[in-house]
């Protein structure tokens, strides 16, 4: 994952916490597949929910502030992404969701709030609105406006080459062996 292009599903709603992302009544699995056809499970049932609207569709969810509150479900993230989104785009996230999102391959963008309203406003206007996260540059784009955005590196690592954590430490295995052989003092 190093460029998402995508158009965006706007959900401008604030405090989406893990129970509204994916209801408690759906945790019965333990593999991550199946989650997706439950996101908003209980928001869905409600006709005019933006996951109804064939108008907005895309690899980008962009939410209002303190999107992932409440419990800690990694969950959330497994739905959010077995749904079929690469990115959620929020100016803030509960740092549990967060943190799960980053170990489950999926792109949390924090932005400003001004940034995020004007992105609402653009997809708002016209839903094929496309957005373009760079993560190498850690911009995010729309039309002419753009904005940086923080990452952890070795997150950004990870998601950019594919790695869980244990893949992470293969791919640098001649480093830590180089590391050991010329540091007297690591304990071996």
């Amino acid at each position: 994952m190093k460029t998402i292009i995508s158009t965006c599903v706007p959900l401008p709603i604030e405090n989406i916490d893990t129970d509204q992302i994916i209801p408690a009544r759906f945790l019965k699995a333990t593999t991550r597949e199946g989650f997706g056809e439950n996101l908003f499970r209980d928001w869905r049932a409600k006709d005019n929910f933006v996951l109804n609207n064939p108008a907005y569709f895309g690899k980008i969810l962009v939410a209002g502030k303190n999107f992932g509150c409440g419990s800690s479900r990694e969950h959330a993230a497994w739905a959010i992404k077995d749904y079929g989104f690469k990115a959620v785009v929020s100016s803030f996230f509960a740092d549990i969701f967060k943190n799960n999102a980053l170990n489950n391959n999926l792109l949390p963008v924090q932005i400003s709030e001004s940034f995020l309203q004007k992105l609402f406003k653009a997809i708002e206007k016209d839903p094929k609105t496309k957005a373009t996260i760079d993560l190498e540059k850690q911009i995010i784009s729309f039309n002419s406006q753009k904005e940086k955005f923080d990452i952890n590196p070795y997150k950004k690592t990870c998601l950019i080459y594919g790695y869980n954590d244990i893949e992470y430490l293969l791919s640098i295995k001649d480093k830590i062996k180089e590391y050991e052989k010329n540091n007297s003092n690591f304990a071996r």
